[in-house]
């Protein structure tokens, strides 16, 4: 393999495709690929797509159109969810060269070996009841953040989503690993880990296709609380059915892990609930929001949610708006439901008008920046734990209290990578 060949890569969708970019950026750059900017010209693009949004997809052929202008001789590949899903809608896309499923993409080295440019696409792709491996990966753009993939693939069944057609059965890690992991990447000076995966609290079914958990997160929880020199932990997002009593108190109770919880709703209303095939009711979301604050007062929540769904009607929508409204959270991550293929979601007759959609999502951000508002103004006059990231903007730093509050100050060199207390 020649060493001159250089590799830029462009990442799509949510924090595990990040540390799984990294991952690959890290196999290709052994093998003596220079990493470049994507804006640059490099000798081979790899585009890690997402396929949650039809948004997504969109993007994915705008940008193979760029490097197809910039760099029309390069080579171009495609992996993730995008690409498992539709490989031949991608190999049709002019200008890619190599799609790789999730089987495949962690075998990129090899693929690239006797890859040259040509009229036709190369699919390396399989059914996705034969994705069972689990692949560990980290992102480390900075030393300031990671985020660790410590689980991966679906067992539950949404009726919106492709995810489990995407990247297959739940799998995770091993505790050992995850924990050696961790110590590895606090050995390069990273201070905050973020744990992630596509259902993390289904954490601890063994590859190959297991039903059975051979270990569980809270278990993983108490292992990573006793790893030297990592100093903050967030969880990146957690299902409330999976989010037990017993991880909110080990948080409550720990000096690592952050008071930080991202758990997914979607909807406020049971009705909708149901139809989205969802395995929980909006009286035990409450119940967690409630232990969660009884318990940490201070603790940030995020809320995922889906806005037109079809059957969603107006009186649906207000009930998702008022539960949220007087649910004591600090933000949330609005979608506007898109149809995917395959899934059951297409098959209801009740569509909701995309204006009406777009509406209902401009009415919850809204909402998200008042519960922001309303999360930081609580803390105001309170000192709390800042980490400081590299990045700088105008003579500014910005970083996240333990609590999620974003601040930004005035430019100190001394504090980049470094845990400050901070009066808000």
């Amino acid at each position: 393999m020649d060493e001159k060949r250089s590799v830029a890569f462009h990442t799509l969708g949510c924090k595990l495709n990040y540390s799984e970019t990294s991952a690959l950026s890290r196999l290709l750059e052994n093998e003596g690929f220079e990493k470049k900017d994507f804006d640059s010209k490099a000798d081979v693009y790899v585009i890690n797509t997402c396929s949650v949004t039809d948004n997504a997809d969109k993007e994915c052929r705008q940008l193979v159109r760029r490097i197809q202008r910039k760099a029309p001789e390069s080579l171009v590949v495609i992996t993730g969810c995008y690409a498992q899903l539709k490989p031949k809608e991608i190999a049709a896309i002019d200008g890619v060269d190599l799609v790789l499923g999730a089987a495949e993409k962690f075998n990129i080295v090899h693929h690239l070996k006797d890859l040259t440019k040509n009229d036709s696409a190369k699919i390396c792709s399989c059914d996705i009841s034969e994705v069972t491996g689990f692949n560990a990966s980290f992102s480390v753009n900075d030393r300031t953040r990671t985020f660790l993939k410590v689980q991966d693939g679906c067992d539950y069944n949404c009726s919106f989503c492709t995810i489990p057609m995407a990247r297959g059965k739940s799998r995770s890690d091993s505790i050992e690993n995850v924990v050696r992991n961790a110590e590895q990447l606090a050995k390069t000076g990273v201070k905050e880990i973020v744990l992630t995966g596509v259902n993390l609290g289904d954490f601890g079914k063994g590859p190959f296709g297991s039903k059975k958990h051979e270990e569980n997160f809270f278990e993983l929880v108490k292992a990573l609380e006793k790893v030297d020199k990592v100093e903050r932990y967030r969880i990146s997002s957690i299902e409330p059915n999976l989010l037990t009593n017993e991880i909110i108190a080990s948080v409550a109770n720990s000096d690592k892990f952050m008071p930080h919880f991202h758990i997914p709703l979607q909807s406020g209303s049971n009705a909708i609930l149901a139809l989205m095939r969802r395995r929980y009711k909006r009286e035990l979301y409450t119940e967690r929001v409630k232990l969660i604050k009884t318990l940490m007062p201070h603790c940030a929540i995020g809320v995922d949610v889906i806005v037109g769904f079809p059957g969603e009607t107006d009186e649906h929508f207000m009930e998702t708006f008022d539960f949220l409204h007087n649910l004591d959270i600090s933000y949330l991550h609005v979608f506007t439901y898109s149809e995917r293929a395959n899934t059951l979601a297409t098959e209801m007759k009740e569509v909701v008008p995309v204006n009406v959609r777009h509406e209902r999502n401009k009415k919850l951000r809204n909402l998200s920046y008042m519960k922001m508002s309303e999360h930081t103004r609580r803390h105001i006059g309170q000192t709390r734990k800042v980490l400081f990231e590299g990045n700088s903007k105008n003579g500014m730093i910005e970083g996240y209290t333990d609590n999620y509050i974003r601040i930004n100050a005035p430019l100190k060199n001394e504090w980049v990578n470094k845990i400050v207390d901070w009066t808000i």
